[in-house]
């Protein structure tokens, strides 16, 4: 009889378990609802036309203002991008159609050339930098070399507007010193964007090259002279 009764009961022994008062038995088995991050919030395929070309340009404006203002920021490095540098390339191979340095040359620089020394001669300096050992990716020192080419594309178009006035010495003087700031700029800009990713003993190595690819784009605008048509 006392099995049987033991077996009808068989949770009857849970009535003598007490818990103690410092043991806490209260929880939350919620699930924290915090700002989750899904791809869906960065998906730019249901974003309007308009929209995306606004952000675009917005974001090639604010890297324009680094250019101009250089600090040891990493905007330049961190969202890179080539439509600013095809911009202003397109922009400066246009300045410099119609023109010559020399009376007895036929056009000045045509488009393709000036393609090929802005973006070739990118492409030289990026490969120098790393064989150098520098950090940066290519397209990441592509896009400071073409970006700070905004000073020179600038001076291309102060120039213009200079030779609509005159062509003599005064003239000349004038373009020059605006080049020269120009090319200094420009020269100042990158390096202050590309000397951390380089090691300290190989930087030299690394601004000599700069120093002559916006010497030579330097050159080209200073040189340039309208060409005269004959009626």
């Amino acid at each position: 009889m006392a099995a049987e009764e033991e077996a009808s009961r068989p949770f009857a022994g849970l009535s003598d378990v007490s818990i103690s008062e410092d043991i806490p038995v209260e929880g939350d088995i919620s699930v924290p609802v915090g700002p989750s991050r899904t791809d869906e919030e960065f998906s730019t395929l249901d974003e309007p036309v308009k929209e995306t070309v606004l952000r675009d340009l917005r974001a090639v404006g604010n890297k324009f203002i680094h250019v101009l203002y250089p600090r040891r920021s990493s905007a330049l490095l961190r969202d890179w991008d080539l439509w600013g540098p095809l911009l202003l390339c397109v922009t400066l191979a246009l300045l410099l159609q119609d023109g010559t340095a020399d009376s007895d040359l036929e056009g000045g620089p045509q488009f393709a050339e000036v393609f090929v020394i802005v973006w070739f001669g990118s492409i030289i300096i990026t490969l120098n930098s790393k064989l150098l050992g520098g950090t940066l990716s290519f397209f990441q020192s592509l896009c400071v070399l073409g970006y700070c080419i905004l000073p020179l594309t600038v001076a291309m178009v102060v120039c213009r507007v200079v030779l609509l006035g005159a062509s003599g010495t005064v003239s000349f003087v004038v373009r020059l010193v605006v080049v020269t700031a120009s090319f200094g700029w420009s020269t100042f800009a990158s390096t202050a964007f590309l000397s951390d990713s380089q090691p300290a003993n190989r930087r030299a190595l690394v601004v000599y090259p700069v120093f002559l690819f916006y010497f030579v784009i330097g050159w080209m605008v200073l040189t340039f002279s309208p060409l005269k048509r004959e009626p």
